[in-house]
């Protein structure tokens, strides 16, 4: 019979440890540019209605703001209990009469303060209810893009896909073109990478394939950003350019609080609502 608590607990094991890893590599690049800033971690319990739930879990906020990421947050947080009778159908696997479930994820969202640099979001998951599956991919927001940056995202992305299956890109790429679409504003959210959710693990074999993949979906990310940060972080910028920026910056938010999954998710589930509405720019400007 397969342990799902085993593999919550091994799957947020790598999730901290991702963690650990992205934020040490952003106060690296931090002091490249002559900041001493570094993150600060808030840790945080599942409320219900403003009372804490009883053995409900909880999560560590990581937040820093410095010379080079004006904003980044990496969460990481293990939450279980009981879905609303009314969200629980949204759910695979949950239902009103089986509203259990546990989640145990990380995620990430950086605004750069320099336009040139592009924003960037990513997020992996394991989630039970009646069901077992991941989640999770990245995306590049640049206010300002450049080809040769989203190339070398996407080809990442494409490498880490292409080591388990050669449909998981071309199916995961449409499937993040068609869920980071502001509808209202007839846009994309930025130039896309990876989306997949429902990654089933009916079994042993399969969580054990499944949490391979996205342990190589964590790398590409660690492995590509950083590089792109670099790139661009020491250019000149204009007001006209920073303008840009801010203006971007009003649709991303547009995004995530209106269409965003994630963020109903978490609204839904008794999330420290600091953690989840961390995705939001510092500044942003609707002209």
């Amino acid at each position: 019979m397969t342990d799902w608590t085993t593999h919550t607990t091994r799957a947020r094991a790598w999730f901290e440890s991702l963690r650990d890893r992205i934020c040490a590599e952003f106060e690296a690049i931090e002091r490249e540019a002559g900041s001493d800033a570094s993150f600060q971690y808030t840790p945080w319990n599942r409320e219900h209605e403003g009372e804490a739930v009883e053995n409900g879990g909880g999560g560590v906020q990581g937040l820093m703001k410095g010379k080079v990421f004006e904003k980044v947050g990496v969460n990481v947080s293990t939450v279980q209990g009981e879905f609303s009778k009314d969200f629980a159908g949204s759910v695979n696997g949950a239902s009103a009469d089986a509203p259990g479930f546990t989640a145990t994820g990380i995620s990430l969202v950086a605004h750069m303060r320099n336009p040139h640099v592009p924003a960037v979001h990513m997020n992996t998951r394991f989630l039970t209810t009646s069901k077992a599956w991941f989640g999770g991919g990245g995306d590049l927001n640049p206010p300002i893009p450049y080809e040769e940056d989203t190339a070398e995202f996407h080809a990442e992305y494409k490498a880490a896909c292409d080591k388990h299956d050669a449909e998981y890109y071309p199916r995961f790429k449409k499937w993040a073109d068609d869920y980071f679409w502001i509808p209202h504003r007839k846009v994309h959210r930025g130039v896309g990478g990876i989306f997949y959710d429902h990654l089933e693990c009916a079994d042993d074999a399969a969580f054990e394939a499944n949490f391979a993949f996205t342990r190589d979906v964590g790398d590409a990310f660690i492995n590509v950003f950083p590089r792109l940060v670099r790139k661009r972080m020491g250019m000149e910028y204009s007001p006209e350019e920073k303008l840009t920026q801010l203006e971007y910056r009003g649709r991303y938010a547009e995004f995530n609080l209106v269409w965003d999954r994630g963020t109903l998710f978490g609204l839904k589930t008794g999330g420290n609502i600091d953690a989840i509405l961390m995705s939001l720019p510092p500044e942003a400007v609707w002209s």
